[in-house]
């Protein structure tokens, strides 16, 4: 190949790239929208399938679309605005924002509670646990993936309440919990691991954020506790003074 030919093939994957990033931004592609496929895509622009695909995945590179194994390509929605307040409800959120909000249960089981989960809890270490976890997700994208802890005692069968009403709150509430507060929130940054990556449809390597939290009763009682790890390219999280 000589050094015009690759000349050329980068013009021609960037020519297709930024093609599509006009169309996402005028509209002619919105938001959750699946993208044309790789023949329509290689047969209006003249270029092959393999240059498709490389537009494509420096698209996903910055976020602009999301492959859907199976389904096509997809428009990614503009980041979410996820406030952080005393009150932090995922359903509420993402309504707000025009969206479908969406839970899924990954699995639930019983674990004993380390010294650091007791602590959280105000329980004793080795005292019986419902572990939880779970994907949220914004009408098709997934948004983060929480592992969620409980006193197993007060929270008989969570896991399987929740694989029903796909929401926290809903299980709280079948246990008589109608509002509970944020009492700690903790974020830091990481890189997502295999498992996670799969989950919320991430390529190995990609930042996320990873949000350690604790819910309180009325009376002040810890309820739960979560380590949520969000896709940090379709989240900003916006702390509202109380």
């Amino acid at each position: 190949m000589t050094l015009q030919d690759a000349v050329s093939g980068v013009a021609l994957w960037r020519q297709v790239a930024d093609g599509i990033e006009r169309g996402i931004a005028d509209g002619s592609f919105a938001a959750g929208e699946r993208l044309p496929g790789e023949i329509e895509i290689a047969e209006t622009y003249r270029v092959n399938r393999h240059t498709v695909r490389r537009a494509l995945a420096t698209l996903a590179e910055r976020g602009l679309v999301r492959a859907e194994r199976g389904s096509g390509t997809y428009v990614e929605a503009p980041r979410l605005a996820y406030p952080l307040r005393s009150r932090t409800r995922f359903s509420e959120i993402v309504g707000a924002g025009g969206r479908e909000p969406r839970g899924q249960l990954i699995g639930a089981s019983e674990e004993p509670a380390t010294r650091e989960l007791a602590r959280q809890l105000g329980l004793k270490t080795g005292a019986p646990l419902v572990r939880i976890e779970a994907l949220r997700l914004a009408d098709r994208t997934p948004i983060c993936v929480g592992t969620t802890w409980l006193a197993a005692e007060r929270f008989p069968d969570a896991g399987r309440i929740y694989e029903s009403a796909r929401s926290m709150t809903k299980v709280l509430a079948h246990y008589g919990i109608r509002d509970y507060r944020r009492a700690s929130t903790r974020v830091t940054a990481g890189i997502v691991d295999a498992t996670d990556a799969t989950r919320l449809d991430l390529a190995l390597g990609r930042p996320i954020l990873v949000v350690d939290s604790t819910d309180v009763d009325g009376g002040g009682k810890p309820l739960l506790t979560t380590r949520a790890r969000f896709a940090a390219e379709r989240v900003e999280f916006v702390v509202e003074n109380s």
